[in-house]
């Protein structure tokens, strides 16, 4: 029977969830639900200067809202700083690692010289052979304080068979003596994860290919452990449209930014999806399906390139097909993280919900994300007389004189109807041999507020009698 397979998302606590953060839990969670597994959450925040509480919260809220629950509970990497510690002294203990002494002031020369000569910046290997000597005890006698590194091979080399990347290949010569364990005793990033990874019986590594580096690195420590390494698979980065590495100017913002932006989750999962793996043309994927058809083998090698236009028209593929009850509240949901929600939120009770909801059809169709949506409930419980927009305004310059004859038409309505007020207004004009645009825009316009809108007839009926006329009679005479 082969082991159930154990992925993590790994994440720095040092800012906020970025978009390619995001993919990279999605992966991870993908590829443990459709291979009937488990996904951990593990921060690392061993970096306690650059580790925030902060930020901790919007990763947690971020994976939250996109609905990537992790098993388990939450796992922090410093607090386990005790057996990171007790690893790198027991390969200390079998001669598998060594204590060095060298001074800042030395690898700091170590690194010019290197930098001169042409070489990459790595440390010599100077106290590799000299435990024990003179050399250490004069360290000592100065108030050094050593480092742990690990005897890293220096012939051969370190083979990654990725699962994305395929066979990768070090040149032991061009990696150096990694540190294990810091001066204080805390440990390096390098040996937190793969203890921890080993610790939490990690079968499969899924990270960004940033870290194919250090994936030889750590496979070295896995070899001197002796434990098994896991399969990796390091994905491409995602890029700008212009193919440069992803920046705030191409749209590489904090997940809750998204939100704040009125995307919703299901939408902004399919997208980051599709951002290096497909299924052929296929775009729109229920969570379900990419659960089912999610596999490492169509992840590509080439960098994914981030689309803001393509995800906006994601996210209204989404809001169109979701029913207006949910999306109404989605919406609702989503006010606190809104730029002017509480406007809405302020004014919102059981009446205004059932207008919105009404609306929605009309609403969602002219719609791309939340803010959009947002901005388009606002004639519902704007403040009488309305403001005009700059198009509306100019409408009604033009054709203000058919309001007073539109109202006495629909003051003859007695079942208020989206059907009963169209055949109202359009016998009008016919009366008048006016087109229907030259009376309907202006309705519009005294109606809304806006020169665009829900189907006129439709706001008519969601307005309701009393207050469609009294906006009407407010424009009618301004």
């Amino acid at each position: 029977m082969s082991q159930p397979v154990v992925t993590r998302f790994a994440p720095s606590p040092t800012g906020f969830l970025h978009i390619g953060g995001a993919r990279t839990a999605l992966f991870n969670w993908l590829f443990a639900r459709h291979n009937g597994g488990t996904m951990h959450l593990r921060i690392e925040d061993t970096d306690r200067e650059r580790s925030t509480d902060a930020a901790i919260t919007a990763i947690i809220d971020g994976l939250d809202w996109l609905g990537l629950k992790w098993d388990g509970d939450t796992i922090y990497q410093f607090a386990r700083a005790a057996r990171h510690a007790e690893v790198a002294h027991g390969l200390y203990d079998k001669g598998l690692a060594y204590k060095c002494y060298a001074s800042a002031a030395e690898l700091t020369d170590m690194r010019e010289l290197a930098r001169k000569e042409g070489r990459p910046p790595r440390y010599d290997g100077r106290w590799r052979d000299l435990g024990g000597t003179q050399a250490e005890a004069d360290a000592v006698a100065e108030g050094r304080k050593p480092v742990i590194r690990l005897k890293a091979p220096r012939e051969g080399e370190t083979v990654i068979d990725d699962k994305v990347q395929g066979r990768v290949v070090f040149p032991n010569k061009d990696l150096d003596d990694l540190v294990l364990l810091r001066s204080d005793n805390t440990p390096t990033y390098m040996l937190a994860v793969v203890v921890d990874d080993h610790d939490m019986g990690v079968t499969n590594i899924i990270r960004g290919d940033d870290h194919l580096t250090n994936a030889a690195r750590q496979k070295q420590i896995y070899e001197a452990l002796g434990w098994g390494v896991p399969i990796m698979a390091h994905i491409p980065l995602i890029h700008g449209q212009d193919g440069a590495k992803l920046s705030k100017r191409h749209g590489a913002l904090g997940v809750e930014q998204y939100r704040a932006l009125g995307f919703l989750p299901a939408a902004l999962r399919n997208y980051l999806v599709r951002l290096g793996w497909s299924q052929g043309d296929r775009e729109f994927f229920t969570t379900d399906d990419m659960v089912e058809a999610f596999d490492l083998a169509q992840v590509g090698r080439s960098a994914a390139r981030f689309d803001l236009v393509k995800l906006e028209n994601m996210n209204g593929h989404y809001m169109r097909a979701t029913s207006d009850a949910e999306l109404t509240q989605a919406l609702i949901d989503t006010l606190p993280y809104l730029a002017g929600g509480d406007d809405l939120a302020g004014k919102l009770d059981d009446s205004l919900r059932a207008q919105i909801e009404k609306a929605m059809p009309g609403l969602k169709e002219r719609a791309k994300t939340l803010v959009e949506l947002l901005d388009g409930t606002r004639f519902l419980y704007a403040a009488r007389p309305l403001a005009m927009d700059a198009k509306a305004q100019e409408i009604l310059d033009k054709g203000r004189e058919h309001l007073p004859h539109l109202i006495a038409r629909l003051e003859t309505v007695t079942e208020w109807s989206a059907g009963a007020a169209e055949a109202a207004v359009r016998a009008y004009a016919e009366e008048t041999g006016a087109k229907l645009g030259q009376v309907a825009q202006p309705l519009r316009a005294a109606l809304t507020g806006r020169g665009t809108s829900p189907g006129i007839f439709d706001v008519l009926e969601v307005l309701g009698r009393d207050e469609s006329l009294s906006r009407l009679r407010d424009q009618a005479t301004a």
